[in-house]
């Protein structure tokens, strides 16, 4: 049962709910089989290695805020408004080093001269979002926001590093969160959040940054890629998405079998499995889209939400557990009683 501490007090600061939801997919689309016809590899190895039968991917001349901008219409459409008092990006590849990519989302969705900003958490930064608009609701500075996850992670990913390629794909994910109580459905429960510095290197893109610019070197071949150690990272996003996930549950008063969904970051199915392992919760409350999306990086969890909404496998009630992990490295959970939202079209 859940205890009462998230129960809303007499001029308590007001909680971030869900108010609405979208998700976009470039119809551009990789198969196995596409990759396995210039890299060294297979469908059944990939499939094996990772749950991805496909990936979508943006066409040329399409860029992280074009993708941000679709999904982000869908969840104001879900919504039911197109106020928002602020508009927060998660992304690892703006579409420009500066400005931020925000503020051109903001305008291109109509938005007017609202708050704007871009947040880098790598594949954690949605949860991160989910904290930042958390924040910006309980301190007034917002009643409501807009986070949108996105990524054309295809755009720092080397097409000969069969390790990411198969891995990564491009979409994006949108969330609109208003000030609300803390004890209805789609409040944002306490958004718990780690990182670890020093294992930066395990998963990192080590170019175009001012570390290099300023390093008086000529740049390294290959470092606008993005480069992972794969069998540390694996370790690692299952042990900080377990303890993050154990904090979040501990503080919401549920236990692993109160949970009707875990939804983590769709990084492969093998490390899906093993946290799911780790937390008790079985395949059938686990919610997963990567077999026909990839790892879209901080798109994936609003993606998995808007797809899942939309299909009745998530239905307003049920309990969710968010988790997240990226490089950084970065983590994060939470929790959330679903509403009743309708994702955007």
């Amino acid at each position: 049962m859940r205890d009462d501490r998230r129960r809303h007090r007499p001029g308590a600061a007001p909680a971030a709910v869900v108010a609405g939801v979208g998700g976009h997919l470039p119809p551009d689309v990789v198969t196995n089989d596409d990759l396995s016809a210039r890299l060294d590899t297979s469908d059944d190895w990939i499939r094996a290695r990772t749950g991805i039968s496909v990936r979508h991917v943006a066409s040329p001349g399409t860029a992280t805020s074009d993708l941000a901008v679709a999904a982000g219409r869908r969840a104001l459409r879900s919504a039911g408004s197109p106020r928002v008092d602020a508009v927060l990006v998660a992304t690892m590849t703006p579409d420009h080093p500066s400005p931020a990519t925000a503020p051109e989302v903001a305008t291109r969705l109509g938005l007017g001269d609202v708050a704007a900003f871009d947040l880098g958490a790598m594949c954690a930064g949605f949860v991160y979002g989910l904290g930042v608009a958390s924040g910006l609701i309980a301190g007034r500075a917002a009643e409501r926001v807009l986070l949108i996850g996105a990524e054309v992670m295809t755009s720092v990913v080397d097409p000969q590093d069969r390790s990411v390629a198969v891995l990564f794909a491009d979409g994006a994910g949108a969330v609109v969160l208003r000030a609300g109580t803390p004890d209805e459905p789609g409040a944002v429960g306490r958004v718990v959040l780690g990182s670890d510095g020093a294992r930066g290197e395990l998963l990192k893109i080590s170019g175009g940054g001012s570390r290099e610019r300023r390093s008086g070197r000529p740049p390294v071949p290959g470092g606008e890629y993005l480069r992972m150690r794969g069998r540390e990272i694996f370790r690692q996003a299952v042990e900080r998405m377990t303890d993050s996930s154990r904090a979040a549950l501990e503080d919401a008063g549920w236990k692993s079998g109160d949970v009707d969904g875990l939804v983590a970051h769709q990084a492969n199915a093998r490390i899906l499995a093993a946290l799911g392992a780790e937390l008790d919760i079985p395949a059938e409350r686990q919610l997963s889209n990567i077999a026909h999306t990839g790892n879209t990086g901080a798109a994936s969890i609003p993606l998995l939400l808007a797809e899942a909404a939309g299909t009745g496998r998530l239905a307003p009630g049920h309990r969710l557990l968010l988790t997240s992990f990226g490089g950084g490295l970065a983590w994060g959970a939470t929790t959330l009683v679903w509403p009743d939202v309708t994702p955007g079209h």
